[in-house]
């Protein structure tokens, strides 16, 4: 027998267990158990995903939530590995997230599902402030909007034709 590279293969992601619910399904021979979970994973160097899974067991849907969060990984621009480079809200049901640039020094100012996806996203310096709905999974959802609604200066200059240099003034 062969034994090859018996190392653990190193977490490519760090991930945050947002919500664990019980799920029930009332059917004609009694209730059926299940769980959620909503989970977010990052590297925190600008990727980002956000994923969820359902199983007999908390572990189980775990995993599977970790899996789906890893095949819904975005990508980030940041502006000098430390905060967003415009305002956007983001929506997701009735749960809308606003989140600000900040000056460096200011930290993560968020709460709950928003500050998990941010920290793992690799933000720095950001103000957020949820509006509407507080339901964890919608607030998480409208960050990752949010997130994806940002556009770099880089990005904008292709746009319009012009140098970065002409955009920033």
């Amino acid at each position: 027998m062969e034994r090859r590279n018996s190392k653990p293969r190193e977490k490519e992601y760090n991930e945050v267990v947002i919500s664990v619910n019980r799920v029930t399904k009332v059917t004609k021979g009694g209730r059926h158990l299940r769980f959620a979970a909503t989970v977010a994973v990052g590297d925190g160097k600008g990727k980002v995903g956000l994923g969820t899974g359902k199983a007999n067991e908390v572990q189980d849907a775990i995993k599977k939530a970790i899996g789906n969060a890893t095949n819904n990984i975005i990508r980030v621009d940041l502006v000098d590995n430390r905060t967003v480079s415009h305002d956007a809200i983001g929506t997701s049901g009735a749960a809308k997230v606003l989140i600000k640039p900040a000056v460096a020094g200011t930290g993560i100012i968020a709460g709950g599902s928003v500050r998990a996806v941010l920290e793992l996203a690799g933000v720095k310096d950001i103000i957020s402030k949820s509006l509407g709905s507080n339901t964890k999974l919608n607030t998480a959802r409208a960050t990752i909007e949010a997130l994806k609604s940002q556009k770099s200066a880089k990005h904008i200059a292709e746009l319009r034709g012009k140098t970065v240099e002409e955009i920033l003034g």
